[in-house]
């Protein structure tokens, strides 16, 4: 007790802000979260923050972990394949255990090799292609949130059912997220007898896409889905508006950021897309939700919840286990949790048992509403 009385006194004494008497100064938890922190797709990285830090100033507002204070590091991996190994090998090097991420699926899979063999537990918000789990038998790999498996089928079904369209395009931005659901759409609308008369990938990144937009005019269809990040949907909404194709267009999670508004304009409205449910407005969340609001963060984007989510899990199982990798997922794998997100728990692949996706209208103000 004598050492720690005059370890935070010299804390103190050397003026560092925020030292608190309630943490040891040498035992931490460091929580990783490796996000776009550069990159087109920053503000994917901005709703994981939000959602991590909710989730680590309320653990450290009751007490850290049997006393240890919980710590945040931003690895940046800009959402790309390339740097997913790269960022994972940062984590490891710097000795850091848990991980809230990758965001995009196409990094993830990139860097999880690494990161089961060296014993890492890492917890995706956001990263939905099945290739990510699907053969694998990975350990130390979990998600918050569902598949595309999941939620294609959740959109071609509302496709057939609500819009009952004559002819389909499904574009997809020739990446592992946006074509793998892309194909998951066009297979389920197929099964569902639409007809889709074009299947197509675009150049993530470009700023022109008027020949697909004429190939679509030439095409007659009169419904779009595109599997991709928001840049891309913004562009071809408001490129297609200028063009005069005037037909519905919906996308998944993925385009759900409040950057399209500025990308598409007023050609935006209406946009359909799929979204993890809004846990937000469930009343058993309201503490969690206050917690949101009283920093001025959103609760209700599209990864906020399902990254506080991914945090309490790997909090609430160093609590029940200690601060061991091994024993943290081996406990996640056999515990149901109860989260935002509800009863919560995986298969032997890391995949949620279950999880719900809805299908949203997005508006010219930034708004979403729910299409029931």
């Amino acid at each position: 007790m004598k050492t720690s009385f005059r370890m935070h006194t010299l804390v103190a004494a050397l003026g560092l802000a925020g030292a608190s008497l309630l943490f040891p100064a040498h035992a931490q938890i460091k929580i990783a979260m490796v996000i776009p922190a550069t990159g087109p797709l920053t503000q994917y990285g901005d709703m994981i923050k939000e959602g991590v830090n909710t989730a680590v100033e309320m653990a450290n507002a009751a007490g850290g972990i049997k006393g240890q204070k919980v710590e945040t590091v931003i690895v940046d991996d800009a959402c790309e394949p390339k740097q997913g190994p790269v960022a994972a090998n940062r984590v490891v090097n710097d000795k850091i255990h848990y991980v809230v991420g990758p965001v995009c699926s196409g990094a993830s899979i990139a860097a999880a090799p690494i990161y089961n063999n060296e014993g890492v537990v890492v917890v995706t918000p956001s990263a939905t292609s099945p290739t990510l789990t699907d053969g694998k038998n990975y350990h130390f790999i979990f998600r918050t949130i569902g598949r595309d498996d999941q939620q294609g089928p959740s959109a071609a079904r509302f496709i057939a059912q609500k819009i009952k369209p004559k002819k389909v395009a499904v574009l997809h931005d020739k990446q592992s997220y946006g074509q793998g659901i892309a194909a998951n759409v066009r297979d389920d609308l197929k099964k569902a007898g639409i007809d889709v008369v074009l299947f197509e990938g675009i150049n993530a990144g470009d700023s022109d896409y008027s020949a697909v937009i004429t190939k679509l005019k030439s095409a007659g269809v009169d419904f779009v889905y595109y599997g991709g990040y928001h840049p891309e949907m913004g562009l071809l909404l408001r490129q297609a508006g200028e063009q005069g194709l005037k037909v519905k267009m919906m996308g998944p999670e993925g385009v759900g950021n409040p950057e399209i508004n500025a990308i598409a304009g007023p050609a935006v409205e209406g946009m359909l897309l799929t979204l993890p449910a809004d846990f937000a407005s469930n009343p058993k969340n309201a503490a969690v939700v206050k917690a949101f609001k009283d920093k001025k963060r959103d609760p209700s984007g599209a990864f906020q919840l399902t990254s506080y989510a991914a945090a309490a899990v790997i909090l609430d199982s160093i609590k029940a286990v200690g601060d061991d990798a091994k024993k943290v997922a081996d406990y996640m794998h056999k515990t149901t949790f109860e989260t935002p997100l509800g009863a919560t728990s995986w298969d032997a692949k890391g995949d949620l048992k279950s999880f719900e996706f809805q299908v949203f209208e997005w508006h010219k103000d930034g708004s979403k509403s729910l299409v029931k």
